[in-house]
């Protein structure tokens, strides 16, 4: 467990880690419940700058209240079709609130395996490296290929990744099964 752990301020993506505090802290003060995810769940945890957006997970009962408490911290918002997450934007930085992943609602198991982090300076609930590493296996299809994103992840994180999670949870996706054979070839997995 990284319980305590700080990142350097140069370490900090500054724009996404604004985002960040700004969503969380809001988040935190209302008493809503989020987990962090994607790219900066990553780099919280020791893997490289995350360029792309903040992602936060939220039970879906949750997700509504989110968004009030986004909106009222003056956060635009936005409620795309696809129905599992919904968008706030600051300062052109996008916060996504995912609460329907393609690994099905977030839920309390998944609350449960994240680690509380201290990321620049405030504690937070990060996911399991495991946890985000199924979610963007399971993403991966015929439109988008693409091993890039979690090639660099078990990479650079490879020591708390828990593959037989990632196992179990992805044996139904055959790009999945795919990214594991080649990251056991790549002497990625204990």
């Amino acid at each position: 467990m990284l319980t305590g752990r700080s990142l350097p301020v140069a370490e900090q993506p500054h724009a996404l880690v604004d985002a960040l505090k700004k969503a969380g802290g809001a988040l935190h003060d209302a008493g809503v419940p989020y987990l962090l995810r994607g790219g900066l769940a990553c780099w919280a945890r020791g893997a490289r700058e995350s360029e792309h957006d903040v992602d936060l997970f939220l039970r879906p009962d949750d997700a509504e209240r989110a968004a009030e408490v986004l909106a009222a911290v003056g956060m635009r918002l936005e409620r795309p079709p696809e129905g599992w997450l919904l968008k706030a934007f600051d300062d052109g930085v996008q916060v996504d609130l995912i609460f329907r992943p393609s690994t099905g609602p977030v839920d309390d198991a998944m609350f449960a395996r994240a680690d509380e982090l201290e990321v620049v300076a405030m504690p937070m609930r990060v996911a399991s490296v495991g946890d985000v590493l199924v979610t963007k296996l399971l993403a991966i299809n015929e439109q988008d290929p693409s091993f890039r994103d979690v090639l660099a992840i078990a990479r650079s994180l490879r020591e708390q990744i828990d593959w037989d999670f990632v196992r179990e949870h992805t044996a139904k996706s055959p790009f999945a099964r795919a990214f594991v054979t080649l990251a056991e070839g790549l002497q990625l997995v204990a």
